[in-house]
Order: C-alpha cells, then structure tokens, then sequence
C-alpha cells in the first residue's frame, strides 16, 4: 500500500528514476494506494538531460507493490518493490519503454497501453 511519503522505483524510460508519493487520487477518505491507482509525486531523483527534472510533480500508476493483491482465483501476488509509470493527463505514459513486469489488473484499470509495453504482465 502507498501513502504519501512513500517512496517508489520508476519503471520507464521517462527521465525519473525515483518517485515520492504526496497524493492519492481518488476519494477523501482513501489514504492508501494499490496497483492501478493514480498519485501525484514529486521526482526525488532523475536523469540528467532528460524531459522530467528533480523537483516535477508528475501523475503516476503505480504498477508493483510490495504489498500483496488478492485475486478471485485466490492467488495472491506481491512484487519485491514499489514501482510506477508516470503518466499525463489522459493516462499514457510519458515514456516510451517500461520495465520490469506488471500486475494483469492494470488491464481492467484501462491502462492498456502500460500492459502492452511491457515486457512481462504477471
């Protein structure tokens, strides 16, 4: 589960290499976020010479958490990190790779683009 203050991996190729949580999108009373919810985020850490600089606010989906998801087959599945994609406005992502694999739930998130630029979905 993310939080705000929360610290994540970023899993494309979009400039960003480490995220800090300072928002959950979504209703008032919902503090934590799982795969496929959208956050806002501040870049702590970026590459030089690239379109996100340290210090942005970008819009993410985080696609792995270290906190485990349950399925309706009751299989549980949980990732060794927390990662997410950065987004725009309309939910594509910013970058053109993404890395590492990602949860089949993005798919019913409408989040069809990070699926099928990934190389792995779990």
């Amino acid at each position: 589960m993310i939080q705000p203050q929360s610290f994540l991996n970023v899993a494309d190729n979009s400039g960003a290499k480490r995220l800090m949580c300072i928002r959950v999108l979504g209703s008032n009373q919902n503090q934590f976020a799982n795969i496929g919810d959208i956050i806002i985020a501040v870049v702590k850490e970026a590459l030089p010479n690239m379109a996100i600089k340290k210090s942005d606010i970008v819009r993410a989906v985080i696609v792995r958490s270290c906190k485990g998801i349950n399925r309706t087959n009751g299989m549980m599945i949980r990732f060794d990190d927390n990662a997410a994609v950065v987004v725009n406005k309309e939910g594509n992502p910013r970058g053109s790779r993404v890395f590492g694999p990602v949860a089949r739930e993005l798919r019913d998130c409408n989040f069809t683009k990070i699926v099928s630029l990934a190389p792995e979905v779990v």
